[in-house]
């Protein structure tokens, strides 16, 4: 779903009011879009259409929830942690970072484990051919 990051796309979305509510709300807790468009003062549709564009951009995470009847609802989280706007050498850049959630983190520390047992696993086979052919010098001289 992620666009480039080019700084007027990013402007565009950020440039809206009801975007920056959005994402100073659901840094809070996870709302459900009718909670937004209330706390926002504006319609449910103004409120997808921020959703979408800002989902767009990753900077809005969509959690499904279930409530007590069994019924599926949508509750929308920022993902977005910082925003950083720089102009040099004649160029304008835009850092953005994002919240990673458990399961990322998790992910993230998987593959450095298994990149980190594939090392591993590399320097014992060169150790071992290391000893294998030192010992075969030993018996033959």
């Amino acid at each position: 779903m992620s666009k480039e990051w080019e700084p007027e796309n990013v402007f565009d979305v950020l440039g809206s009011e009801v975007a920056r509510q959005i994402l100073a709300l659901a840094s809070l807790k996870p709302l459900s879009a009718t909670e937004l468009a209330e706390h926002c003062g504006v319609s449910e549709p103004t409120i997808y259409r921020r959703i979408h564009a800002l989902q767009e951009y990753d900077m809005l995470d969509e959690q499904l929830e279930l409530d007590d009847e069994g019924h599926h609802y949508k509750r929308f989280r920022t993902s977005l942690k910082e925003a950083r706007f720089q102009v040099d050498e004649g160029q304008f850049d835009i850092d953005i970072q994002l919240k990673k959630d458990y399961s990322d983190k998790f992910s993230d520390f998987w593959n450095d484990l298994e990149k980190g047992a594939k090392e591993v696993s590399n320097d014992t086979t060169t150790d071992s051919r290391h000893r294998d052919s030192s010992s075969s010098d030993l018996s033959g001289g």
